[in-house]
C-alpha cells in the first residue's frame, strides 16, 4: 500500500507566540488554503524572554486552535533549535512567515536566506494576515494588557483570560 502522506503538502508555521493573536490565527487560516497540514511549531526560543510560560504560550495556541475550523489538517508541536531541522524532521516543503509591515521584511528576508542555505529544497511562503490584523503583534497586545487597556477582539479568550491574570497578580 502506498503512503498516502507523500502527495500532501506540509509547512511549519514558526514562532513564539507571547502571546497568540487574532492576527496568528488569520495566518493559520491563510495557510490553511496553501498547504493540506500545517505544523505550528511553538518555540522555546531562548533568545528571547517571554512574558508567558512555554507551557502556557503552548497550550493557549492548543486551545486556540481548538475552536477554530480549518481547511486543512493543523496540529501543534513544541520546538528549539534550528527551523531548518524542524522542517526536515517533519518533511515540510515550505515554512509559513508573517509580514505585517516593510518593517518586518528585512529580518524576515534574512531569516528565509539562512534557511534556504540550511535546507534549500524548503521555501519560505511569507503571507499577510487580514487587513483587521495587519497592526497586530503580541508586544501590541501585551503592551496594551499591561496598562490595563481592552484586547478582548485581539486575541481568544484563553489568552485575555491569562493576560489578565498575569497582569492582576503583577500589581
Amino acid at each position: 500500500m502506498a503512503d498516502t502522506n507523500k502527495n500532501l503538502s506540509r509547512a511549519i508555521y514558526p514562532g513564539t507566540f507571547d502571546p497568540v493573536t487574532n492576527g496568528h490565527l488569520s495566518l493559520i487560516e491563510r495557510a490553511c488554503h496553501l498547504f493540506d497540514e500545517l505544523v505550528v511549531a511553538v518555540s522555546r526560543n531562548a533568545g528571547k524572554h517571554p512574558l508567558l510560560s512555554f507551557e502556557q504560550r503552548l497550550d493557549l495556541m492548543e486551545s486556540s486552535l481548538a475552536l477554530q475550523e480549518y481547511s486543512c489538517r493543523v496540529k501543534v508541536i513544541s520546538f528549539e533549535g534550528l527551523l531548518a531541522d524542524l522542517v526536515r524532521e517533519q518533511e515540510a516543503a515550505a515554512i509559513v512567515r508573517g509580514l505585517r509591515a516593510v518593517s518586518d521584511f528585512e529580518y524576515e528576508f534574512q531569516m528565509a536566506l539562512m534557511n534556504r542555505k540550511l535546507a534549500p529544497d524548503v521555501e519560505t511562503v511569507f503571507l499577510m494576515p487580514s487587513l483587521s490584523w495587519v497592526y497586530l503583534s503580541s508586544s501590541i497586545v501585551k503592551d496594551v494588557a499591561a496598562n490595563g487597556g481592552d484586547i478582548q477582539d485581539l486575541v481568544p479568550g484563553a489568552v485575555k483570560k491569562a493576560l489578565d491574570k498575569k497582569f492582576k497578580a503583577g500589581k
